[in-house]
């Protein structure tokens, strides 16, 4: 329980993950340090991206979902901060997080075709909610910010993969896969606040 309160105390700063104090990003500097630190300094995106990683890394065709997850993230990000993006509540980045710790927890292999279907759709609502901290800025700090957005989300995607890796070679009877599904879920229940 102390946990719990400890990190609903933290989490509403965090969860609103925006590194330059809400404002708009008006140099390339600012929009590249945006985008290097929305997706590290917005725990559920963290949390996300870490466990796609992991995922993606006992998985056929591995790299391409990772590589879906970020592609649909950054045309989302751009949708929004061009105007024409769907205004999601954060309510759908928490589902998204249940929805990848049912993957990870469940036992069915998935058609590749499938999983990366899903990878899309969940960068397409990360995307979509990292894109609303650059509406309205010039395109300067705009490219800069999805540079950095491009460069963070696959290093995390590939610290996933790593972690994986090295678990896998130390102790493969550690269930990593399953460990990273429960937090996944126990994150995005705090989220929805139940």
């Amino acid at each position: 329980m102390p946990l719990r309160i400890l990190l609903l105390a933290w989490l509403p700063a965090a969860h609103a993950h925006h590194a330059m104090d809400y404002a708009t990003p008006a140099t390339a500097l600012d929009g590249l340090l945006s985008g290097l630190a929305h997706p590290v300094i917005g725990v559920d995106h963290l949390l996300f991206i870490v466990a796609a990683g992991v995922l993606a890394a006992q998985a056929r065709l591995g790299l391409a979902l990772l590589l879906a997850f970020v592609i649909a993230s950054v045309l989302a990000a751009a949708l929004r901060a061009a105007g024409a993006g769907l205004e999601l509540h954060e309510a759908w980045v928490a589902v998204s997080l249940l929805v990848l710790a049912a993957l990870l927890l469940g036992r069915a292999t998935l058609p590749p075709a499938v999983l990366a279907a899903l990878f899309a759709a969940g960068g397409m609502v990360h995307g979509q909610a990292l894109g609303a901290s650059v509406v309205g800025a010039e395109q300067s700090p705009l490219a800069a910010y999805f540079i950095g957005l491009i460069v963070v989300q696959c290093a995390i995607a590939a610290s996933g993969w790593a972690l994986c890796a090295w678990v896998r070679g130390r102790w493969p009877s550690m269930p990593l896969q399953r460990f990273m599904g429960a937090t996944l879920g126990g994150a995005a229940l705090l989220f929805l606040g139940l």
